[in-house]
């Protein structure tokens, strides 16, 4: 709906589009079975019914030393986690995980892939491989098969599917960007990521810059 009263107030601007990049917020789990479709509401970042889950994955020294990080209940390994052991059916049927920026993704190219900042917030991406890690998965009883491709966060998913574009009012041949999770997209957005602005700030949390003078 946005696109189209977008392409309707402003078809100049439309016309010239070449690309779509993407953000979202991280660590949903989006449960897809083998022909794509959703099987169950995606379970979001703030959904903390894995706590249980997260605690006794954040117990395998393995998670900190690979992921890099603390498995917090809002991340998606705690989550497949919870899913496999309180809705066994649905894991059972699980044939790919995605993020919920990815899914749109998805939707909108026809290919599942992610980019390594929101898959850094999953628990189950090695940092350092920039890579799934096997062992992680397997924690959660999950397999390297059923995640999706990992890009940069600059890669090329594809191009719009055509139909969609036609449905949508864009023009043909516009290519869709892997982009990065909503945090990411804050840090290089303030710029964070810059020389200047890294010597002047302090990341006192995933969300938060604190700007400091002189």
């Amino acid at each position: 709906a946005a696109l189209r009263e977008l392409a309707a107030k402003a078809p100049d601007a439309i016309a010239r589009l070449k690309g779509i990049g993407l953000s979202g917020q991280m660590h949903g789990a989006t449960l897809l079975d083998e022909a794509g479709a959703v099987l169950r509401p995606c379970l979001l970042w703030n959904d903390t019914r894995s706590h249980d889950q997260a605690a006794r994955l954040d117990e395998l020294p393995a998670f900190r030393a690979l992921s890099g990080n603390i498995v917090f209940p809002g991340f998606t390994a705690p989550k497949v986690l919870w899913v496999a052991e309180h809705e066994p059916e649905i894991f059972a049927r699980t044939a790919k995980v995605l993020l919920p920026k990815d899914y749109l993704s998805y939707w909108l190219t026809g290919r599942m892939v992610s980019d390594m900042s929101d898959s850094a917030g999953t628990a189950w991406l090695d940092v350092g491989k920039r890579a799934w890690s096997p062992e992680l998965l397997q924690h959660s009883g999950m397999r390297d098969d059923q995640m999706p491709e990992l890009l940069e966060g600059t890669g090329l998913v594809g191009p719009l599917r055509g139909d969609l574009a036609a449905e949508l009012g864009l023009p043909d041949g516009v290519q869709v960007v892997a982009g990065g999770g909503d945090n990411a997209a804050s840090a290089c957005g303030a710029p964070a990521i810059s020389p200047a602005c890294r010597a002047r700030c302090i990341l006192s949390a995933p969300i938060s810059c604190t700007a400091l003078n002189g």
